[in-house]
């Protein structure tokens, strides 16, 4: 883990303030929401880049364990998302509709991290990272519409025209760079660049966000009941899917590092990607930017916390059969 992963809750969280600083010079908070979208588009360019999409087949190796973790993340975690939504975001459609989008999008980057500090199967977490990607961004827009569209919040339109900017672009992008990277001859150049550009992610998101409450930081902070609001919901969702997971381990005898993989991989998610959608499919929707923001303060202690207990399971003697 680097030091900007080891501190990044920490750069995240230093964004808010840092941010709500410099909105209160008038030429910046004029200003600086244009810069949000890029920063966004270059860190998920950055992202993109270091998937390794030419390992999509390997996802399908381990067949028990794709079709366990596909079927949590996209078939289950949905349901669960749309009957915590309705059980305590009720009274505000706006809401159920960020919390769902939110939480639909497996995490394609940092839980790998996690799933190294817990002693999970890393290899097998990476494998699956292609087909989470590449469902989400199939499915969201179908999640939209199905559970949140009777509301009429969602502009399906407006929706798929923001995945295909904030998603499909850097994606289509960073295909491109990686075909030009694999041209160059010196493999140790090409590293530093995909290193850098791994490196930039929480930058680039710290930067966003900070720029974010510079632009619009007084509606933010008028919004933070939305802070308590999720609190039970997420709290839930941690804790369900967390039990799913150990138990689908067990019933399926996985062994514990690719049950620890299985549970950091269906319940870390990909705030940053759903935020730089909803900046274009609701630009005039705090709340829904308000949620994107939020999550990651919460689940990256979460997450810390998870691999704590699953080191502990890890470390536990075995159980004598009787």
């Amino acid at each position: 883990m680097s030091k900007i992963e080891k501190y990044q809750t920490l750069i995240i969280f230093s964004a808010i303030p840092v941010g709500l600083l410099f909105g209160r010079i008038p030429a910046v908070e004029r200003y600086a929401e244009i810069f949000v979208t890029p920063f966004l588009f270059i860190m998920l360019f950055g992202a993109f880049l270091n998937i390794p999409l030419k390992d999509y087949r390997k996802a399908f190796a381990n067949i028990k364990f794709s079709v366990t973790a596909v079927s949590i993340n996209f078939v289950w975690t949905p349901l669960l998302v749309w009957t915590l939504g309705k059980l305590f975001l009720s009274g505000s459609p706006v809401l159920q509709i960020g919390f769902i989008m939110l939480m639909v999008t497996p995490c394609t980057d940092w839980y790998l991290v996690f799933t190294g500090t817990a002693k999970g199967n890393v290899p097998l977490s990476a494998s699956v990272l292609p087909a989470n990607l590449v469902f989400q961004v199939v499915l969201l827009p179908v999640y939209l519409l199905l559970l949140g569209g009777a509301s009429g919040t969602v502009n399906v339109k407006a929706v798929l025209v923001s995945i295909a900017v904030m998603l499909l672009l850097p994606f289509s992008l960073a295909q491109a760079g990686k075909f030009l990277l694999e041209k160059m001859r010196n493999s140790g150049n090409r590293k530093k660049v995909l290193a850098t550009f791994g490196a930039l992610q929480i930058v680039l998101l710290a930067m966003a966000i900070m720029a974010m409450f510079a632009a619009k930081g007084g509606s933010l902070l008028g919004n933070l009941n939305v802070v308590a609001a999720l609190l039970i919901p997420l709290s839930l969702f941690y804790t369900i899917n967390f039990v799913l997971a150990q138990s689908a381990g067990r019933a399926f005898q996985y062994s514990y590092e690719d049950t620890a993989s299985l549970t950091l991989t269906t319940i870390a998610k990909n705030s940053p990607m759903t935020l730089g959608v909803a900046l274009m499919a609701f630009p005039d929707e705090p709340l829904i930017h308000l949620i994107m923001i939020i999550e990651p303060l919460i689940e990256l202690p979460v997450m810390t916390l998870i691999t704590r207990v699953l080191l502990i399971i890890r470390n536990e003697p075995p159980r004598r059969k009787r």
